[in-house]
């Protein structure tokens, strides 16, 4: 069985990845390079995500409606979404590296916007109690699996589905701190209540409220973003800003997909904050 991730090739804004057993087409709008490999190659695709007309997935082959994968050492549950994710994202895996070499058992982490929980996992497994925040009860419901087939059901993680700016405020006025937050919010949503959420208008009062929810001696403070436009000087400028009274630095890059085959490509930025 092919157990881990692996990007095949890229260009003409598309991207060719091995996730397990599968081999997927999916768009790729920074891939303006041309392909390293033949046409052929890229024929062989299992399933082909398109962004056209009939937007959706074009099956060549038959494929699982879920299947699991290894990838960073942990085991995922993937699923093709109708909006062409398949539940995980192999660009953080540099940002999981990083925070699982500050975590340590005794660690309280909160993960906002944690989809399908895969920082989550990190931070179980390195013993630290976890709260998963995100407003979707089906991606909360992926997540929980996930935990299940890494022997995480008896870990200290919260499963928490609820607005994040609601949620935040709540632990607020309870003085719940953490150790180590990270988010990685999306342009535009909804919450569980159908609360509207715009990333330029509702991030910088969520920094606010995470800068006040850190322990008096915190790990870090992690934000990523895949909205165009917000460079990597965006978001460092945003949480360098924010974390002046923390002092500290800041550090901040462009998360990219990796590969040895073809050219890496550009997937978002990150900041991340440590004292």
């Amino acid at each position: 069985m092919k157990n881990t991730y692996f990007l095949q090739d890229s260009g003409n804004e598309q991207k060719l990845e091995q996730f397990g057993n599968y081999l997927l087409m999916r768009p790729s709008a920074g891939s303006v390079w041309k392909p390293s490999l033949e046409k052929k190659r890229w024929e062989q695709a299992d399933a082909t995500f398109t962004r056209e007309k009939n937007a959706g997935w074009i099956w060549k082959k038959p494929i699982p409606s879920s299947w699991e994968m290894e990838f960073f050492s942990f085991r995922f549950l993937l699923k093709p979404t109708p909006f062409g994710h398949v539940g995980i994202f192999p660009e953080h895996a540099l940002l999981w590296e990083w925070m699982e070499k500050r975590i340590e058992p005794s660690s309280r982490i909160l993960n906002l916007f944690a989809y399908t929980g895969g920082a989550t996992i990190v931070a179980a497994k390195k013993g630290a109690s976890v709260c998963h925040v995100d407003a979707s009860a089906p991606v909360v419901s992926w997540a929980r699996e996930n935990a299940h087939i890494n022997q995480l059901e008896r870990a200290n993680i919260r499963w928490i589905v609820d607005d994040v700016v609601r949620f935040l405020k709540r632990e607020v006025k309870r003085a719940s701190f953490y150790d180590g937050i990270l988010l990685d919010p999306p342009t535009f949503g909804r919450g569980a209540k159908k609360e509207m959420f715009k990333i330029e208008r509702d991030l910088p009062e969520i920094l606010d409220l995470c800068l006040a929810l850190l322990s008096e001696k915190p790990l870090f403070l992690v934000l990523s973003c895949h909205t165009p436009l917000w460079t990597p000087l965006v978001v460092h400028n945003l949480l360098e800003q924010k974390m002046k009274k923390k002092g500290g630095r800041v550090e901040s890059g462009e998360m990219i997909l990796p590969s040895q085959a073809c050219y890496p490509i550009p997937s978002g930025s990150f900041a991340r904050w440590q004292p």
